[in-house]
């Protein structure tokens, strides 16, 4: 089973955006709602049975079971008959709504991310509709439940043989965006190890160097606008709140961030299928992002967004049908794509590799390129008939 997600924006009317935006508000409702069950539950097993906090203390029954997804569903089955501003919305847009939660709390536990918290009324940002049935497209309209025929603008159209399984309406600050979870019966085989090799390198000074000598120059996404961003946060902290104009200008600072996220994410896809131009096997490192984000250039990595680069240059490889792999990063810069020599561990400003061995010279971030193509190479089974001299 082949699954892809296409993108598009939605042109619905006035009465259309009236219904999104009630939707968005009952799903932000149940959220909370679902989230304070559960902090209540487990503030109430915190403290010890012979000393009872002198503030306050929650309580809630020995015997009551833990409020996972299974209970909250049932409890908002329950709900819905008495309550109508829940009727008026897509039973099952709800129940995704408490899927997503059971799923952040268990991510909480198991891959150590942050609590889960309420969100204001800016903060759910989308809902999805998990099946849609009977004609769902036709020309450039798209058939959602409860809200009917949407307009919008078809930018690609639907490969054929491929079948709408689910819609996701997303808010942003340029409008409204649907995405469509595509599926197709067929089996696509794993792309092995072919062709042309390239190795890449990330980096500060360039963006990336190729194996093949290519320097991309990084684009500074961030660093360009933010003295605009500055000014019009800096007139925000003016502003009354509630008021209509720092709406308005909340407004203005979300377009422009969303312009710096499009910019990058632009710039992205326009450079992987430059790669994937140049050869048939693309090897980059293995890296954890996570840990360059918290050095004293983690402003300058956030901006470059690597890691949204390789996410996306993997799934542009795929589908072009080019390899793509990963290597182990550690002393990439200090050995020779040459003669393998360990040549020492450079500073930063060192911009040229040099080998004391053989006497191969070249740019630093285009010599670790190459060491990770051979390290590619050889970790597939290969042998490289090529050296880099």
């Amino acid at each position: 089973m082949l699954t892809l997600t296409y993108e598009y924006k939605l042109k619905p009317t006035k009465q259309q955006i009236e219904d999104i935006e009630n939707i968005l508000t009952v799903c932000r409702k149940v959220w909370n709602y679902a989230l304070r069950e559960r902090k209540d539950w487990v503030n109430s097993r915190k403290c010890k049975v012979n000393a009872c906090s002198l503030e306050c203390e929650y309580i809630i029954k020995a015997d009551e079971p833990f409020p996972n997804y299974h209970v909250q569903a049932k409890r908002l089955t329950e709900a819905k008959k008495n309550n109508p501003e829940l009727k008026s919305v897509n039973a099952q847009v709800l129940q995704q709504v408490l899927r997503t939660l059971d799923r952040a709390w268990d991510d909480m536990k198991a891959r150590n991310f942050g609590f889960p918290r309420f969100k204001k009324h800016f903060r759910m940002k989308s809902f999805v509709f998990p099946q849609l049935k009977g004609e769902v497209l036709k020309a450039n309209q798209l058939k959602l439940p409860q809200i009917g025929w949407v307009n919008f603008h078809q930018s690609r159209p639907i490969p054929v043989g491929f079948v709408v399984k689910q819609a996701r309406v997303v808010r942003r600050a340029s409008g409204y965006f649907v995405m469509l979870s595509l599926q197709a019966d067929v089996d696509v085989p794993d792309i092995s190890f072919h062709g042309h090799p390239i190795g890449i390198d990330i980096g500060l000074e360039s963006f990336l160097a190729t194996s093949e000598g290519t320097l991309i120059a990084r684009p500074k996404f961030f660093k360009s606008l933010q003295r605009q961003l500055e000014l019009l946060q800096r007139r925000l902290r003016n502003k009354r709140l509630g008021s209509n104009n720092r709406k308005k200008l909340n407004v203005k600072i979300a377009r422009l961030h969303q312009k710096i996220s499009d910019t990058r994410k632009d710039f992205h896809f326009k450079t992987a299928h430059k790669i994937c131009d140049q050869g048939d096997s693309i090897f980059v490192e293995d890296i954890d992002f996570r840990t360059w984000a918290k050095g004293m250039l983690g402003k300058h990595t956030l901006d470059a967004g690597f890691g949204q680069f390789f996410t996306i240059l993997s799934y542009v490889s795929w589908k072009r049908g080019k390899y793509f792999g990963k290597v182990n990063k550690d002393r990439t810069s200090q050995t020779c794509p040459c003669c393998n020599a360990h040549t020492g561990k450079k500073t930063l400003d060192v911009r040229i590799h040099s080998c004391p061995e053989c006497g191969y010279t070249t740019n630093r971030d285009v010599a670790a390129s190459q060491v990770i193509r051979n390290r590619g190479v050889n970790a597939v089974g290969q042998t490289v008939l090529e050296n880099a001299c």
